[in-house]
C-alpha cells in the first residue's frame, strides 16, 4: 500500500505550530529566510526548498515533543545533521518542520572494555575521535566532511577506511529512535550481536530520516593501530590504479584506505592544497597494524603497484605527514571547484563489484572526455566505489543538460555492471528515479509499505528515497 499523499499544510496551520514552538522553544524555532535556506541547502543543483520553521532540541523528550506536534497538525519533519549531504536529502519540497539536531552533541558513555560509545546525534566524527584519542579509541568511518553521527547513521555513510572497517550498518550496535508518533523506541541492546526478532537498527540505518528521528546511537570502536603508515603511488592510467586497487584486495592485503585520485582530481589538489603531486592518476594508501606487519603489507602493495606500473612512491610515517595527505583528500572537492571559478559541482557516486571497477571507471573517463567537461574522479575505490565531478555553468541550459544526461550513463553504466546508483551518498531526491531499475518494482513496493507501516501519515523527510 503506498503512503498517503501528502500536501503542503496550509498557511494557517504553519502558523499554528511555529507559535506553539515559538512558546516552548523560544530562539531556538527560527523562521529567518536566510536561516530556513541554509536548511534546504543541497550540494546538488536540485533547487532549494527551504522548511518553514526550524527547530534546536537539546533532548529526545524535546524532539518527541516536535514530532508529536507535527503528527497532531499533519506537518512534516525534516531531519538535518550538518547538511553536508549530496542527493538534496534536506530538502523540504513540502515545508515543514527542520528538526537540526546539531546542539545534541554529549558524548553520554564510553565503555572502553566492551569497544563501545553512545552519543547524541549532533556529535561529529572529528569531536567523537578527539574525545577518545587519550583513552587509545577511535572511530573509523570517515565520510571526508565532519559529518555528524546521526547523519551518517541516516545515510548509512561510508568513506575512506570502509575497505577495512565496513560502513555504518556494520558499526552502529543500537539507535533510539523517536517514531512518527511520537514514541521513542530502542532497536536494540548494546551486546554485539542478537538474533532476537527483525533487525530494527539496520532498518533505520540509511532510512534518510523517512522512518524516523535518530536521537541516540551506539557505535562500535576500535583500537587505534601500533602502527600507521601512508603512502601515495602515481600510475600511467587510471586503468592501472585499478587493477593495482583489485590485485592488492584479491591478494588479502588487508589494506586499512585506499584511495584514488586521476589526474585532473590531482591537478586541483596540488593548486589547492599547495602539494607537488606527479599530475598522474594515484593511489593514496595506508596500512595498519604492528610494525612488522605494516612493513610487511607495504612491501607486498609495492610489489603489485611495481607489476601494474607504480612508480613515484611517496612515504608519510609521521602522524603530521600523512594527516596533511588525508587533509587533501578531503579537500577534494573544494579544490576541484577551482578549476572552473564560478562553476557549481554536481558529486555523483556509484559502486560496482570489484573486479569491474577498472573497467567502469575507464569508460567514464572516455565518457568524460567525448563530453567535454571537466569531471575529476575521485574515489574509496577499495570497495569499487568512486565519485566523479563534473563542473558546469549552472547558468547555461546547454551544459546542465549535458552535465544531467552524463550523470544518467553514470548510473546506467554502474547498473550494467550489476552496481548500484549510489555507494555511499544516498537516494535523497536526486536518485529516486532509479531505484525501480536497480531494484525492480516488487522491491520498491515493498519498500513503499514498510514507509506505509511505519509512517502512515507520510510526514517523515517526505519526497525523500520513495514517493509519498
Amino acid at each position: 500500500m503506498p503512503a498517503t499523499p501528502i500536501a503542503r499544510p496550509a498557511a494557517e496551520t504553519i502558523q499554528a505550530v511555529v507559535r506553539e514552538l515559538q512558546a516552548q522553544f523560544g530562539n531556538r524555532a527560527v523562521t529567518s529566510q536566510a536561516v530556513r535556506e541554509q536548511h534546504g541547502h543541497t550540494l546538488t543543483w536540485l533547487p532549494n526548498q527551504p522548511p518553514d520553521v526550524v527547530v534546536f532540541p537539546h533532548t529526545t523528550e524535546e524532539c518527541a515533543d516536535i514530532v508529536k506536534l507535527a503528527a497532531r497538525h499533519r506537518v512534516p519533519i525534516i531531519p538535518f545533521g550538518t547538511g553536508s549531504s549530496l542527493e538534496g536529502h534536506v530538502n523540504a519540497p513540502y515545508g515543514g518542520i527542520s528538526v537540526d539536531t546539531s546542539q545534541m552533541k554529549a558524548i553520554i558513555a564510553v565503555h572502553a572494555e566492551d569497544l563501545d560509545v553512545v552519543v547524541e546525534p549532533g556529535v561529529t566524527r572529528k569531536q567523537l575521535n578527539e574525545y577518545l584519542r587519550d583513552q587509545g579509541l577511535f572511530f573509523p568511518i570517515d565520510p571526508g566532511a565532519d559529518a555528524s553521527i546521526g547523519g551518517m547513521t541516516a545515510t548509512r555513510a561510508s568513506g575512506t577506511n570502509a575497505v577495512r572497517y565496513g560502513t555504518m550498518k556494520d558499526n552502529v550496535i543500537a539507535l533510539e529512535v523517536v517514531l512518527p508518533n511520537g514514541e521513542v523506541i530502542d532497536t536494540a541492546r548494546r551486546s554485539k550481536k542478537s538474533s532476537a526478532g527483525y533487525d530494527l537498527t539496520r532498518l533505520m540505518v540509511g532510512s534518510e530520516g523517512t522512518l524516523g528521528l535518530i536521537t541516540k546511537i551506539t557505535l562500535k570502536l576500535h583500537g587505534i593501530p601500533e602502527a600507521i603508515s601512508a603512502a601515495v603511488c602515481s600510475f600511467a592510467s587510471v586503468k592501472d590504479a585499478a587493477d593495482a586497487t583489485i590485485l592488492a584486495i584479491q591478494t588479502g592485503i588487508p589494506l586499512a584506505r585506499i584511495e584514488l585520485l586521476d589526474e585532473v582530481q590531482v591537478r586541483a589538489v596540488n593548486l589547492y592544497s599547495k602539494l607537488t603531486l606527479p599530475e598522474q592518476p594515484l593511489l593514496l594508501v595506508e596500512f595498519h597494524g604492528t610494525d612488522a606487519g605494516v612493513a610487511e603489507q607495504v612491501e607486498r602493495f609495492r610489489a603489485i603497484a611495481d607489476d601494474c606500473g607504480g612508480g613515484n612512491f611517496q612515504w608519510a610515517d609521521k602522524a603530521e605527514d600523512r594527516t596533511k595527505l588525508w587533509q587533501a583528500r578531503h579537500d577534494a572537492y573544494w579544490a576541484a571547484l577551482a578549476l572552473k571559478p564560478g562553476g557549481k559541482g554536481v558529486s555523483s557516486d556509484v559502486c560496482v563489484p570489484l573486479s569491474r571497477l577498472a573497467e567502469c571507471i575507464d569508460a567514464t573517463k572516455k565518457d568524460i572526455e567525448e563530453t567535454g567537461l571537466i569531471a575529476p574522479i575521485v574515489g574509496h575505490v577499495g570497495d569499487g566505489n568512486f565519485h566523479v565531478l563534473p563542473l558546469m555553468d549552472e547558468n547555461d541550459p546547454a551544459e546542465v543538460a549535458k552535465v544531467e544526461a552524463f550523470m544518467g550513463r553514470i548510473v546506467e553504466r554502474a547498473l550494467a555492471m550489476e552496481g548500484t546508483c549510489t555507494g555511499e551518498h544516498g537516494v535523497g531526491q536526486g536518485k529516486m528515479k532509479y531505484l525501480k531499475a536497480e531494484h525492480g518494482a516488487a522491491a520498491l513496493a515493498l519498500m513503499a509499505a514498510v514507509k506505509h507501516a511505519v509512517d502512515p501519515e507520510g510526514l517523515m523527510n517526505p519526497g525523500k528515497i520513495v514517493a509519498g
